[in-house]
């Protein structure tokens, strides 16, 4: 059955009581929140690409083992003017607005100013993050909205340019037992100068309890990198964390300003200005989180795309940290509407499939070793960090499994060794038909799956004191194409990976992003 990714949704702001098979364990409590694309066109107007389209969020929310579901859209700046215009003005990565040609020169002139310096979108269809007690959907811009993530109402929005020069930011931060997030943004040509900024975003103090204060107003720099080329900064779409370190990968995916600055005028989409060049290296750079300084050792690795760490960890004077990455930028491609329109399967020729690869960074000087010399020692991986001069050190990846991507992990072993991920397979394609549950010590994978349904990102939620990492459950928002049949959240068990239980809806759901779990009383 083909399933049309370019329709427009329709909202359930109501909350729906769904149809429970099986039975939901009542320790489950609390909201699983989605985020993704939803509207595709707007009168005679469309979005060139998938990761475009203005934003749905979806909740579903557990409690004594029910389940109750409702979306909305959010309701962005961006999301208010292509409604009022009846067509899309608002420019996103993969599409160029104009203005309506029966518009006069003045309101050309403005058009054309914006994009010069270019003022991003607040249709944030990524992800959720939590600063402080507040919840926001995010894209990758400077600007994020604070939603209701009971009734996904749409609140303020939030410029990180009033609280730090970021233009854009990652929409993966990280956060730490005390309830501090941590995360990127890139400053371009801030002074002159363009780096990328690390900042910490403090839990909620004693004195601003109970007030309206946001969470970004008591933000805090960690550190600056300059970026390797002052005009075109690295891509990224997230980074690593462990106890003491950060790890962030300068790879040769980069945006070009210049070519930002004039693509309007040159009738191309931003996404067109971004450049990799597989003939450079892949910097990797390793932050010590408690001094802020850089390590002072270089180290490389050949070109790589990675969107997606999955966790990083140390042992014995390494950091390990794991990547999905890919070997070229034909992923972002694959998403362009008319291609989805031509092949839903997503059979195409240019794909090329992610690999999950684990590097491993020695923490101790080279001084003293040979060149050629391999300084990892740890015994169960194959990763190479090889010592090409005097602070230099070349590393090799092992490659433990093709074809998983969104991966997820217990999140209460981010920055500890972890043992099982959990991701979608995207083996043959960039859409995926099954979710698989990886051990990365036996590497073997176990699978679930259906006909003619399309799972999403799979969250795992770990169970309250479990006895072990995979003590939990899986949830997965289902798209169901079979004719006749109800879309479902999908429990499975993270142990044996079996299903516990679906819930049906009485709505279509959508392919979409990310999710975020919010446990009850958090």
């Amino acid at each position: 059955m083909a399933t049309d990714f370019s329709k427009n949704a329709v909202e359930s702001p109501e909350p729906f009581k769904a149809e429970v098979k099986g039975s939901i364990p009542t320790w489950l409590q609390g909201i699983l929140l989605r985020n993704g694309p939803g509207i595709f066109s707007v009168g005679d107007t469309s979005y060139n690409h998938w990761f475009d389209g203005m934003a749905i969020m979806h909740s579903f929310a557990f409690k004594d083992g029910e389940m109750t579901h409702r979306s909305r859209f959010l309701r962005s700046d961006t999301y208010k003017s292509n409604m009022e215009a009846n067509r899309i003005v608002v420019s996103e990565m993969g599409t160029m607005a104009y203005p309506d040609p029966s518009k006069n020169f003045i309101v050309k002139a403005i058009t054309f100013l914006n994009h010069t310096v270019p003022d991003f979108t607040d249709n944030g269809a990524s992800n959720f993050i939590k600063y402080g007690n507040d919840f926001y959907a995010t894209s990758e811009t400077n600007y994020i909205r604070k939603i209701d993530p009971v009734t996904l109402e749409t609140q303020d929005k939030v410029d990180y340019m009033k609280y730090l020069a970021v233009n854009l930011a990652s929409s993966h931060p990280h956060y730490d037992k005390e309830g501090n997030a941590y995360n990127m943004g890139t400053s371009i040509a801030e002074k002159g100068k363009t780096k990328y900024t690390l900042f910490k975003v403090p839990a909620v103090s004693e004195k601003d309890k109970g007030k309206n204060v946001p969470a970004l107003k008591n933000v805090e720099v960690i550190c600056t990198i300059p970026c390797r080329s002052l005009l075109t900064p690295s891509y990224y779409h997230s980074f690593g964390m462990t106890d003491n370190y950060f790890i962030f990968i300068e790879q040769p995916f980069k945006l070009d300003i210049l070519r930002m600055a004039t693509a309007y005028m040159r009738s191309v989409n931003w996404a067109s200005c971004l450049k990799f060049s597989p003939e450079e290296n892949t910097l990797i750079h390793l932050i010590d989180r408690k001094t802020g300084k850089e390590v002072e050792t270089k180290f490389y690795t050949g070109a790589m795309v990675v969107y997606h760490h999955v966790n990083a960890f140390e042992d014995n004077g390494h950091v390990i940290f794991d990547v999905i990455a890919y070997n070229d930028t034909s992923l972002y491609e694959m998403f362009y509407l008319s291609k989805l329109k031509e092949n839903t399967g997503f059979q195409d020729e240019s794909y090329s499939k992610p690999s999950y690869r684990r590097f491993v960074i020695p923490i101790h000087s080279d001084k003293g070793v040979a060149v050629g010399e391999d300084l990892v020692k740890l015994k169960y991986t194959t990763a190479s960090a090889v010592k090409e001069k005097e602070g230099k050190l070349m590393c090799q990846a092992e490659v433990l499994i093709e074809g998983l991507e969104l991966p997820r992990i217990n999140y209460d072993f981010n920055g500890k060794r972890h043992r099982y991920v959990y991701g979608n397979c995207v083996e043959e394609s960039a859409l995926a038909r099954q979710i698989a549950k990886f051990d990365t010590e036996t590497k073997e994978m176990v699978y679930w799956s259906e006909d003619n349904c399309w799972p999403s990102e799979a969250v795992f939620v770990p169970r309250p004191n479990g006895e072990s990492e995979d003590d939990g459950v899986v949830l997965v928002s289902v798209i169901n194409s079979n004719p006749g049949q109800s879309c479902f959240m999908l429990i499975l068990d993270g142990r044996t990976f079996k299903e516990v239980a679906r819930a049906y809806v009485n709505t279509e759901l959508h392919k979409d992003v990310h999710g975020f779990f919010i446990p009850q009383g958090n």
